[in-house]
């Protein structure tokens, strides 16, 4: 995929989550986060994502005796920050079946995840919904050719601008949709400090004081709120 074409995908993702904590940059970033089911195919994920053009970081749990763990209680949290505070542009995650992590992000303002199995699921959900997270199941199913399949989901999701539509004749009403669901994410959800002030302090230092999120954090998000209260932690 070459650089206009991230650069397109990138600020269409911008425009469609309504962020514009976003900063302008040359490629963008995704933020790959694995929980403890499914830290063993970290190593795949981040083989697959080697065809994108685009920088990508490794701020969940690996192969490697991480501590502490995280569940996708946790990840999902850590999704939801580094989009929120303009960290990343795109996060990949996912769990056992990939419907924790998919549920746990969306509670989150301004995350918008799909559940993604295979190639199809991919382009579909970039061309109609023109969301900024995926949710793989990385446990039920991942098989024989499962990192093959992982790179095919990939190559189909990043090959074209998002949020063309599909069919093409229904390209206007989706890109409204797009914009009534921003409208009512905004409307549904409270803001992020308050978020991080009344859930279980104990799940937010779990997650924001994981190492490998805790550098990215700090050296790719916006300064303001939500960075002040991860880093008084």
């Amino acid at each position: 995929m070459n650089v206009k074409t991230t650069l397109a995908i990138a600020a269409e993702i911008r425009k469609l989550t309504g962020n514009e904590m976003y900063r302008e940059k040359e490629v963008m970033r995704i933020a790959v986060i694995n929980e403890v089911s499914a830290r063993d195919k970290n190593k795949f994920i981040l083989d697959a994502l080697k065809h994108v053009n685009a920088e990508v970081y490794n701020i969940g749990m690996n192969e490697g005796a991480d501590k502490p763990e995280l569940t996708y209680i946790h990840t999902g949290l850590m999704a939801g920050l580094s989009l929120a505070a303009g960290a990343a542009d795109f996060v990949v995650g996912g769990c056992g079946t990939g419907q924790g992590f998919l549920l746990s992000a969306m509670q989150y303002p301004g995350v918008f995840c799909g559940h993604i199995t295979n190639p199809l699921d991919a382009w579909l959900f970039s061309q109609i919904n023109g969301g900024n997270c995926i949710s793989l199941a990385l446990n039920k199913g991942f098989g024989w050719a499962g990192d093959v399949e992982l790179k095919y989901i990939f190559e189909k999701f990043f090959s074209d601008e998002p949020g063309q539509g599909y069919p093409p004749a229904r390209s206007k009403s989706q890109r409204e949709s797009r914009g009534i669901l921003k409208e009512i994410n905004t409307a549904t959800h409270k803001d992020f400090v308050t978020i991080l002030q009344s859930i279980d302090k104990k799940i937010v230092n779990t997650a924001v004081n994981f190492p490998a999120f805790k550098v990215f954090f700090e050296k790719y998000a916006n300064k303001g709120d939500i960075f002040d209260i991860i880093f008084s932690n």
